[in-house]
């Protein structure tokens, strides 16, 4: 595997950042999570539209222009001949010195690995996931607000070590208000009576690209808007359906909440129609590896 570090590629044994890194010793720096399909960068627009909005947000000046990044990414991709895959691209604050001062880290690190990633097992996408609700609360938005996409997951770790010990591999994380935010890395929806509804960014979840692609296939091709609404453990229990959405995880239907059977207990309409429309969207959407 070949990784990106600030302008040169190195092998995997050889990819290496300083020990003073404060995205290291703080995690203080931004990420994106990136998906390609059959040779195409999907969404990589949005994606370093939101990166460059975190970082003004964390006075952190990237280094390259949004069109020298993108053709960053896509080399990284032809580099380890990745058509079909996974993109992490992080930007730290750069080497400082062993204070919090972001001011003493002279230049960001930017580091771009495109490999493989597997969030959950392919059976759970056909059978659908079974949740738990965990005491992790979401980070409320006064205190780190959610659409900066920070190295900063504790919070988010936290709460999907509490799911793996509850026996399930996602959870629901509540805010300080005891309304739904978001699961550990992706954004949650309901369905009941054919309205689709999901909380809003101000209830502590992240603005996912993959949500909004959601937004976008339910209003094009099933005729609806989806509500972005306050949202509690009864709306879940009492859902016609419920799934998932995030750049890693996709669209992965689930069908089980704290022993509450959702719906039929099996993937719904609108979730399976969703699902198809994305994967569709996939073929054919996106920035070229090579052009």
């Amino acid at each position: 595997m070949k990784i990106y570090i600030d302008g040169k590629f190195y092998n995997e044994k050889e990819a290496k950042i300083s020990v003073f890194d404060h995205g290291l010793l703080y995690g203080d720096g931004i990420f994106e999570g990136i998906r390609a399909y059959k040779g195409r960068i999907f969404k990589l627009e949005e994606h370093l539209d939101r990166l460059f909005y975190s970082a003004k947000a964390i006075l952190l000046n990237i280094p390259l222009s949004k069109k020298k990044l993108m053709d960053a990414v896509a080399k990284t991709c032809a580099a380890n001949k990745v058509r079909d895959g996974y993109i992490r691209l992080v930007v730290t604050r750069g080497i400082g010195n062993l204070g919090l001062n972001p001011f003493n880290c002279k230049k960001p690190t930017i580091i771009i690995i495109a490999g493989k990633i597997t969030l959950y097992p392919a059976e759970m996408y056909r059978k659908g996931l079974n949740l738990i609700t965990v005491p992790t609360m979401r980070m409320p938005p006064s205190a780190l607000n959610p659409a900066i996409k920070s190295l900063n997951y504790l919070n988010n770790v936290l709460a999907k070590i509490e799911a793996i010990q509850g026996g399930v591999l996602e959870a629901v994380m509540l805010n300080h208000e005891g309304n739904i935010a978001e699961c550990t890395g992706d954004n949650i929806f309901l369905v009941r009576g054919g309205q689709i509804m999901t909380p809003p960014v101000s209830a502590g979840a992240l603005c996912g690209i993959t949500r909004q692609v959601v937004f976008q296939l339910a209003r094009e091709h099933l005729g609806v808007d989806v509500g972005e609404k306050n949202l509690t453990r009864y709306d879940a229990f009492t859902a016609d359906e419920c799934f998932l959405t995030g750049t890693g995880a996709e669209i992965i239907p689930a069908v089980k909440i704290d022993g509450r059977t959702i719906g039929t207990g099996k993937p719904g309409e609108i979730t399976t129609k969703l699902m198809e429309f994305f994967r569709e969207l996939t073929t054919h959407e996106g920035y070229p590896i090579s052009k």
